[in-house]
């Protein structure tokens, strides 16, 4: 895993709970999705944090979600 800023992991973990929030499913179960199965947080979420902190919840999610179905991780 990439080295975050306390900022970058704040916002990591919000992205997470965020995410398994709006899935009904864990936190485990994204953070597997976001970077066993895919390198999501290393390569979008913690490069990106600049621009991504700066929208709201419901853009973050659906921005994540979007990217996660075009990963092939979330179907």
């Amino acid at each position: 895993m990439t080295d975050m800023t306390p900022e970058q992991s704040f916002f990591a973990v919000f992205c997470i709970e965020a995410l398994a929030e709006e899935l009904g499913t864990s936190g485990d179960k994204i953070y597997a999705m976001l970077v066993d199965e895919s390198d999501i947080l290393d390569n979008y979420i913690v490069p990106c944090y600049d621009v991504l902190h700066t929208q709201g919840k419901e853009w973050v999610v659906r921005d994540l979600l979007g990217l996660m179905k075009t990963r092939g991780v979330l179907r």
